[in-house]
């Protein structure tokens, strides 16, 4: 996983609170997918297609794969940079991230995850992105 080939890509820093972390204050793991979300919310929101206008365009877009690969790990009050990069869109959404010591520069996890757009009335799986999403895209990425 890396930023070669992203066709966009974001980047949010997050200071690492208290409740994500366990009891010698490293942050708990199922809290990552939390911190790619946010990244990709800011992702989605540069071609203006974040969850609100998904749903609006009539399609549901649930993540169907997801990988991390923890690397060292984040702790109270660390700052980390989430890097969100584009990487597919024509069948699904495909994303890799990467998490930085926003101080270090050093990488801490890197992950991807897999969307793909739903009819939420049929619950059918749409194996071609619908065009609005086609659309959102067109200029942006190209």
């Amino acid at each position: 996983m890396n930023n070669k080939n992203a066709l966009l890509s974001a980047a949010v820093e997050i200071e690492i609170p208290f409740h994500d972390c366990d009891p010698m204050n490293i942050v708990w793991h199922g809290n990552y997918a939390r911190y790619l979300e946010v990244a990709r919310c800011e992702l989605l929101r540069k071609f203006d297609y974040d969850y609100l206008q998904m749903v609006e365009s009539g399609y549901s877009w649930p993540i169907v794969d997801m990988r991390i690969k923890y690397i060292d790990s984040a702790v109270f009050t660390q700052t980390i940079r989430v890097e969100a990069y584009l990487k597919e869109y024509e069948t699904r959404l495909k994303i890799d991230y990467i998490i930085f010591d926003a101080k270090t520069n050093k990488r801490l996890t890197k992950a991807y995850t897999v969307q793909v757009a739903v009819d939420p009335v049929s619950k059918e799986m749409q194996y071609v992105s619908p065009q609005i999403l086609l659309d959102k895209l067109k200029g942006v990425v190209e």
